[in-house]
C-alpha cells in the first residue's frame, strides 16, 4: 500500500521529538515507526484480510487511522500508533470498557489484536463529533459519554495503567524545567504546581479515566449515538478527566468579552452535573491548561500557548 502519512501526524511526531507531554526529548522511536508505517499497514491488512478504503485525513496527532472493510464486508478502522502513544494501554482500556461508552475493540484475541501497536476498531463516523453540535448540547452529550467511562479499574495485577499522580508528576517536572523569565508565566506555573500538590495530597480516587477527553474525542456511532475514541487511559479521580472538557473551544472563550465568566459558570455546571467537587475541578483545569500552554511554547506553537495561558489566568 503506497501512501503519504497525513501531515498533521508528521508535524506532531516532530513536535514530540522536541519535547512531548512529559518533557522528554530526543529519539523515542517515532521516526523509525513513521518510516516503517506503510509496511506495517500492509502487514496488518494482509494478516486480517482487510480491504483498504482510505487513510483518514487530516487524522489525529498521535496515530494513523485507516478506514477498512473486513472479509465479510463489515466496515472497520485500523489504527496504528507508535510506542510513545501507549497503544497497548489503550487496548487494555477498550477491553475493560467492552464497548460501554467507548468504541468497540474488534477481535481482541485475533491476529491484529496480538500485533503490538495495531488496533482493529468498530467504524464510527470519523467526520462527525459532538463538537459539531451547538455548545450547550455538545457539553451535555460529551459529559454523558464521559460518565459512562468512569468505572472501577481492573485489578492492579492485570493492568499497568499509570496513575494521575505519576503522569502529572512527569508533567510537573517538565513545567519546572521550561520555566522562563516571563513573570506572568512563572506565576501561572507556580499556581498550577501548588494546585497539583494539594490535589494529590489525599487518598486517591480510583476510576479508569479516558485521560485525554474532549468534544472531538466523541464520535457518532450506529450502536449508540455517541462513543468515545482515542483514550490515553489513567487511574485517578474523575475531576482530572473532566478538566480537559472545561476548556473545549478555548478559542471561542478567549474571543468572547465574557469568556472569564462563561468559564467559571462552565466549571460550576459541569461539576454539579457530574457530581465532582467544584474546587478540585477548578484546580485540575488550571494545572492541565498551564501544562498544555507551557508545552505549546516549548514545541513552537506560540499562538496556542497564548490562548491556553490566558484561559488559565481566569481560573
Amino acid at each position: 500500500m503506497a501512501f503519504e502519512p497525513p501531515q498533521r501526524l508528521v508535524r506532531a511526531l516532530g513536535e514530540a521529538q522536541r519535547g512531548g507531554s512529559d518533557g522528554t526529548k530526543g529519539d523515542d522511536g517515532s521516526g523509525k515507526w513513521l518510516a516503517e508505517l506503510a509496511g506495517a499497514v500492509q502487514q496488518a491488512v494482509g494478516l486480517s484480510e482487510l480491504t483498504v478504503e482510505r487513510v483518514q485525513a487530516p487524522g489525529g496527532r498521535s496515530s494513523l487511522v485507516v478506514l477498512v472493510r473486513q472479509a465479510d464486508g463489515t466496515p472497520a478502522v485500523l489504527k496504528l500508533a507508535p510506542e510513545r502513544a501507549r497503544p497497548e494501554s489503550e487496548r487494555a482500556a477498550l477491553v475493560h470498557w467492552g464497548g460501554r461508552g467507548a468504541v468497540q475493540l474488534l477481535s481482541p484475541g485475533g491476529v491484529v489484536g496480538d500485533v503490538h501497536g495495531v488496533l482493529l476498531l468498530e467504524r464510527l463516523r470519523p467526520d462527525l463529533s459532538v463538537r459539531s453540535l451547538p455548545e450547550a448540547k455538545a457539553l451535555l452529550e460529551a459529559a454523558g459519554t464521559l460518565r459512562r467511562l468512569w468505572v472501577e479499574p481492573p485489578a492492579a495485577r492485570v493492568h499497568a495503567f499509570e496513575t494521575v499522580a505519576e503522569r502529572t508528576g512527569r508533567q510537573a517536572e517538565a513545567m519546572r524545567a521550561a520555566a522562563d523569565t516571563d513573570a506572568e508565566v512563572v506565576e501561572l506555573v507556580d499556581a498550577a504546581l501548588a494546585a497539583r500538590e494539594e490535589l494529590i495530597a489525599g487518598p486517591p480516587e480510583e476510576r479508569l479515566l479516558h485521560g485525554t477527553f474532549r468534544q472531538s474525542k466523541v464520535l457518532a456511532g450506529e450502536r449508540v449515538p455517541w462513543l468515545a475514541v482515542g483514550p490515553d487511559p489513567v487511574i485517578g479521580e474523575c475531576a482530572f478527566d473532566l478538566a480537559r472538557l472545561v476548556r473545549d473551544r478555548v478559542e471561542d472563550l478567549i474571543a468572547s468579552p465574557s469568556g472569564a465568566s462563561i468559564t467559571r459558570r462552565r466549571v460550576k455546571r459541569l461539576a454539579e452535573s457530574l457530581e465532582v467537587d467544584q474546587e478540585r475541578l477548578r484546580g485540575w483545569t488550571l494545572f492541565r491548561a498551564v501544562e498544555s500552554g507551557v508545552r505549546a511554547r516549548r514545541v513552537g506553537r506560540p499562538q496556542d500557548a497564548e490562548l491556553l495561558l490566558e484561559f488559565a489566568g481566569w481560573l
